[in-house]
């Protein structure tokens, strides 16, 4: 279920601190009710290889394209990610957050992780299109479980950054989200 911006700003996370220059684009609850230390067990579950994350043939073949369009425009070259391009997030930590767990990275899609605490994870991608930020929380509901919120935040790069969110802004929230999300519910049991 996607959120309103207010469900991310108004919790007391880490990122806020070192993050107001980028755009908050999107924020969705996520399927997997659990107990107050289960941040790690979803955050494992983002990370792994498991193909079962990105299972639906849609949002399968939406991120083929996209990577097929990355190669032959140029837009995913080493020399415009993180490190160079841009500065990674990591730079801008305060020193216990850089001194904490820094978590893992993502293997299916090219985000690399940035930091890690009880309560939030956060991973870190840059290409000529935008530098992104994936925020994952994990916030108490209103039963007393707990459940993971999923945040995308973004600095499009230039011109041509802001056409492509505005292009993909749709196809994402209306394919690839929903179905990542379901997915996650999907396979939330097996990773106990």
């Amino acid at each position: 279920m996607r959120l309103p911006s207010s469900a991310h700003t108004e919790q007391p996370w880490r990122i806020h601190e070192f993050t107001g220059d980028f755009e908050l684009e999107d924020v969705w609850a996520l399927p997997t009710p659990g107990g107050p230390d289960d941040l790690d067990r979803l955050v494992r579950q983002f990370t792994s290889d498991d193909d079962d994350e990105i299972s639906d043939v849609a949002v399968r073949t939406l991120f083929a394209i996209r990577w097929r369009l990355g190669k032959l425009f140029g837009w995913d070259r080493r020399e415009t990610g993180v490190g160079s391009r841009v500065g990674s997030l990591r730079d801008r930590l305060p020193e216990d957050l850089r001194a904490g767990p820094r978590g893992p990275d993502l293997k299916v899609v090219p985000f690399s992780s940035v930091y890690q605490t009880d309560r939030e994870w956060t991973a870190e991608l840059a290409n000529r299109t935008v530098h992104a930020l994936l925020h994952i929380g994990w916030v108490q509901d209103g039963d007393g479980g707990y459940h993971g919120q999923m945040a995308a935040l973004v600095k499009p790069n230039g011109a041509f950054g802001k056409v492509y969110m505005t292009g993909i802004k749709p196809i994402r929230r209306t394919v690839v989200y929903p179905q990542l999300i379901r997915s996650i519910g999907r396979n939330w049991p097996k990773y106990r």
